[in-house]
């Protein structure tokens, strides 16, 4: 396999060994309305090792996107710290989490974001191109789009290529940086039972054969029953009780 996936063994994982993939530490988030400022996210406190596969489930306005948006470095929390990968993004200028972005977060949106107008490969490509990585991107895309599957496809442009297949490519951008962990918002969310299915297939494949790390916001009780472990965020709450 090429070495663009290199994170912790599944025997570390099970032995307690991995170290914190992602940490957030009594995260608050307050965002402005019409009556005053709103506390959205209540002292969020979790912990994701390496190589686990996480599911955050809740109600619409629960604050599992505002939760996923700080995580990913998208936003600010109000107070509290955020850690990827034992690094402190909380207070970092622009450019450097920018940097931390590119480098520790692979983002996979229900919307897939690929751009139009870019084959399949030069989509994966695209984020190598900034930072210093270990092989050239090319050989790092393919490998990747071999990774999901999508070797033959990789000169295909997105209007060639059907849902289940655009998501595998958003997938492959996202495997392709290394990151320390892949943040994904209801990646079943604009698929059909097939497609989700084999998305869900594909994550259990990709965490067994590389310790990629996982968490996944989701309404989908498939992808939640799939998880190691499943987080339930209620009113911007995390639930202490965590299922299994």
């Amino acid at each position: 396999m090429d070495p663009i996936i290199q994170h912790a063994s599944p025997v570390a994982l099970q032995q307690g060994e991995a170290p914190p993939a992602l940490e957030t530490i009594d995260v608050r988030k307050s965002l402005p309305f019409a009556r005053g400022m709103v506390e959205i996210l209540h002292g969020v406190t979790l912990r994701v090792a390496s190589g686990e596969f996480v599911a955050l489930v809740g109600p619409s306005g629960s604050g599992k996107s505002t939760l996923l948006g700080v995580i990913a470095g998208l936003d600010a929390p109000t107070s509290g710290k955020v850690l990827i990968d034992r690094t402190d993004i909380t207070r970092m200028s622009e450019s450097r989490l920018a940097a931390v972005r590119n480098q520790k977060i692979g983002m996979v949106f229900q919307s897939f974001n690929l751009i139009p107008a870019l084959t399949a490969q030069e989509n994966v490509e695209a984020p190598l191109y900034v930072g210093r990585r270990e092989g050239k991107p090319a050989r790092r895309a393919r490998a990747a789009l071999e990774l999901v599957g999508l070797g033959a496809r990789a000169r295909n442009r997105p209007n060639q290529l059907s849902g289940g297949e655009q998501q595998r490519v958003a997938i492959a951008r996202a495997l392709a940086t290394n990151p320390a962990i892949v943040i994904m918002d209801e990646p079943t969310g604009n698929l059909d039972q097939r497609n989700g299915d084999a998305l869900l297939q594909l994550i259990r494949e990709l965490r067994a054969a590389t310790g990629t790390t996982f968490l996944i916001a989701t309404h989908d009780q498939r992808v939640a029953s799939a998880a190691d472990r499943t987080l339930s965020i209620v009113d911007g709450v995390l639930d202490g009780r965590v299922m299994a």
